[in-house]
C-alpha cells in the first residue's frame, strides 16, 4: 500500500502577496465610486440652485438714483433702467448666464436656458424700439449713437461660448445703455432724448402683440388641435410667396413634439417675466399719455394677467394632460394668460390710436 502524496503547505508570504493586488483593486474601485457619487451629488445640487429664475424687482429701484424724493423721474429713465436691469439679471443671476454652457451642470439645464431666451427676445424688441421709436422725434431724426451700438450687441447669438462670448457682448450692450441713460438725465446733453408719445407706444405694443400671439399658438399646440389657414384672411387681393400647408382649404392638425413642450413653456414664462417689468416701467414713463387716454387701467390689467404667469410651479415636471383630462396641462394654462394679455394689448393699441 503506497503512502499518500503529501500536499505542500501553503506559503504564508506568497498568499499575502497574491491578495494584495486584489485588495488594492477593490480600494481603487470604491474610491472611484465615492468620487463619482460626490460629483453626481454636487451636480444635482448645482442644477437645482442654478435653475432658479431671477427674482422680480420694483421699478422704483431703477428710477430712485435719478429722481429726488417725491418727484417724477426724467422721462425714459424707467424704461431704459428696466432694460439694463433685466439684462443684468440674465448675466448675474444664480449660476450666471446658462444658455452657452458646454459643461455640466449648465449644459443639462434646458428649462432655464429657454427662460433666458424668452427674456432676451423681449430685450431685443425693446432695444430695437428704443433705437427706432422712443429716442427719435420723427422719421428724419438722427439715431442715437449709444443705442445704435447697443441694439446689435443684444442681437449677438445667445449660445456663443468662444471669444467673443455671449456674456461679453451683452455686457458691452449694457455699457452703451448706461452711457445713454447718463446722457438722458444730464440737462447739458440735449442730444439724448426719450419721447413718450402715444404713437411710439402703439408701435411697440404692436410688436409685443405679435410676440405673444406666436407664444400662445405654440403653447396651445401642446395638444393636437385643428388649425385653418388664415394667412390671407380679410384681404381678397392678398398673395403669398408659396402655398401654405393648408392652402387646399382643408384644415391641418398640429401638435408640438413632446420634447419641445417644456421648452415652449419656459420661453413663454421668461418672455412674460420681462414684459411684466417693461410694462410697469411704461406705466411710469408714459403716465401722462395713459392718463390722457384713460388707459392706465388697461395697462394694469395686462400686468395682472402677466403676474399670473409667474406663480410658483409646484410640479417637478411640466405636465401635458388633455384639455379636459385627469392631469393638468401647464402649457394650456400659460397660453390662457398669454392670450388674455395679448387681447388686452390689442384693446390698448386701439385706445392709443384714437384721436
Amino acid at each position: 500500500m503506497s503512502d499518500p502524496v503529501a500536499t505542500p503547505a501553503a506559503n504564508p508570504s506568497t498568499s499575502a502577496i497574491s491578495s494584495a493586488p486584489a485588495k488594492s483593486k477593490k480600494w481603487i474601485f470604491r474610491l472611484v465610486l465615492a468620487v463619482l457619487a460626490v460629483l453626481l451629488t454636487v451636480n444635482l445640487v448645482l442644477m437645482w440652485v442654478w435653475s432658479r429664475e431671477p427674482k422680480p424687482f420694483e421699478i422704483t429701484e431703477t428710477t430712485a438714483p435719478y429722481a429726488p424724493a417725491g418727484q417724477r423721474p426724467v422721462t425714459g429713465v424707467a424704461v431704459v433702467g428696466t432694460l439694463i436691469r433685466l439684462n443684468e439679471g440674465l448675466l448675474n443671476k444664480t449660476g450666471g448666464y446658462i444658455s452657452n454652457d458646454i459643461a455640466p451642470p449648465g449644459v443639462f439645464l434646458d428649462n432655464i436656458s429657454n427662460f433666458e431666451f424668452g427674456v432676451l427676445q423681449q430685450l431685443r424688441d425693446l432695444a430695437s424700439t428704443l433705437r427706432n421709436e422712443f429716442s427719435r422725434s420723427q422719421s428724419q431724426s438722427i439715431a442715437d449713437k449709444n443705442l445704435e451700438n447697443a441694439q446689435p450687441l443684444l442681437m449677438y447669438p445667445n449660445d456663443r461660448w468662444v471669444v467673443p462670448t455671449t456674456e461679453g457682448k451683452y455686457r458691452e450692450a449694457n455699457v452703451e445703455l448706461k452711457a445713454y441713460l447718463a446722457r438722458l438725465t444730464d440737462p447739458n446733453q440735449p442730444s439724448a432724448q426719450f419721447y413718450a408719445r402715444a404713437d411710439n407706444l402703439e408701435a411697440y405694443l404692436r410688436l409685443v402683440e405679435k410676440q405673444l400671439g406666436s407664444l400662445s399658438q405654440r403653447l396651445s399646440a401642446s395638444v393636437t388641435h385643428m388649425r385653418h389657414d388664415t394667412d390671407l384672411a380679410d384681404d381678397p387681393n392678398a398673395t403669398q410667396s408659396t402655398p401654405g400647408p393648408a392652402a387646399s382649404g382643408e384644415p391641418m392638425f398640429v401638435q408640438t413634439p413632446w420634447r419641445k413642450i417644456d421648452d415652449n413653456f419656459y420661453e413663454a414664462r421668461g418672455a412674460a417675466y420681462a414684459l411684466l417689468h417693461i410694462l410697469k416701467a411704461i406705466e411710469v414713463d408714459f403716465k401722462p399719455v395713459l392718463d390722457n387716454k384713460n388707459a392706465e387701467v388697461s395697462v394694469r390689467q395686462i400686468i395682472a394677467e402677466l403676474e399670473q404667469t409667474q406663480v410658483q410651479i409646484w410640479s417637478p415636471v411640466i405636465l401635458n394632460g388633455g384639455g379636459f383630462g385627469f392631469f393638468p396641462n401647464h402649457s394650456l394654462v400659460m397660453a390662457n394668460y398669454i392670450s388674455r394679455a395679448s387681447a388686452q394689448i390689442a384693446n390698448l393699441r386701439a385706445l392709443l390710436a384714437r384721436g
